[in-house]
């Protein structure tokens, strides 16, 4: 684990990674140093075969993450420019297109930036305090990360009301949307995130990483998602992680993959 002074501290669990923002007296919210420090552990994850899921979460129990931080922005910092690998990792997180199997542990609210940091998330864990929201209209911007594609995540039209009002919804009207898997007391969040988290790092990263992409690319692009399909079969059922999976359930025994 990295020191708690730092804007992003990590923990592995097993093959569990936490990362946790921790800046609490800015509601985490994202400097253009945090949001570097995310992605390149992100991209240290996906290339460290021990890791096989992410937990993402927050310090505190204020806030999750209250997206860009105005302050530096108003200061004229432009968070998110650059053209440099973390940057970039960062940006595969919330598009959805890290490798990787991630799960979000909103402690707390998530708005803005830190909304689309969730949406990049597979699974979502939410304290039932929490409430999430795309406010950027309020302040003459508009969610320029995934938060414009909120629509494939639950109904178009409340998509469209949240991001034109810029109006926030609370955790239970999240789950009952299907934006959040599953709720949990605050102080419950994380271990209930670590728990999916293991359920997800024991199962076969290569088919993890087939069914990631596969079923993100069903709700956007259905023609390329069945081109991926057929790669994807070739690759996954001819691993020796395949011949491992049969192997280990008729020998009754946890099956060791290798990622091949």
């Amino acid at each position: 684990m990295t020191d708690d002074a730092q804007e992003l501290v990590r923990e592995r669990r097993g093959p569990v990674l936490i990362l946790r923002l921790n800046r609490p007296d800015a509601r985490n919210a994202l400097t253009p140093g945090l949001l570097r420090a995310i992605g390149a552990a992100i991209l240290e994850a996906e290339s460290y075969a021990e890791v096989r899921a992410v937990v993402l979460t927050g310090s505190g129990d204020r806030a999750f993450c209250a997206g860009m931080d105005l302050r530096a922005f108003a200061a004229g910092e432009q968070i998110g420019v650059g053209d440099d690998d973390a940057t970039r990792g960062f940006f595969r997180l919330i598009e959805g297109t890290a490798t990787i199997p991630l799960v979000g542990a909103a402690n707390g609210t998530a708005v803005a930036g830190g909304f689309e940091l969730l949406l990049g998330c597979d699974v979502i864990i939410a304290s039932t305090g929490a409430e999430f929201g795309l406010p950027e209209v309020k302040r003459g911007l508009f969610p320029a990360g995934n938060g414009i594609f909120l629509g494939a995540r639950i109904p178009l039209g409340v998509a469209l009301e949240m991001t034109l009002t810029g109006d926030a919804i609370s955790a239970a009207r999240a789950h009952d949307l299907g934006l959040v898997n599953h709720l949990a007391p605050p102080g419950d969040v994380l271990e209930l995130a670590v728990t999916v988290a293991e359920r997800i790092a024991a199962n076969g990263p290569l088919a993890l990483a087939a069914v990631k992409e596969l079923v993100r690319l069903g709700v956007s692009d259905v023609a390329h998602a069945r081109e991926r399909l057929s790669i994807w079969q070739d690759v996954v059922f001819n691993s020796d992680d395949a011949k491992e999976g049969a192997t280990a359930f008729v020998e009754k025994r946890p099956p060791v993959w290798r990622g091949r």
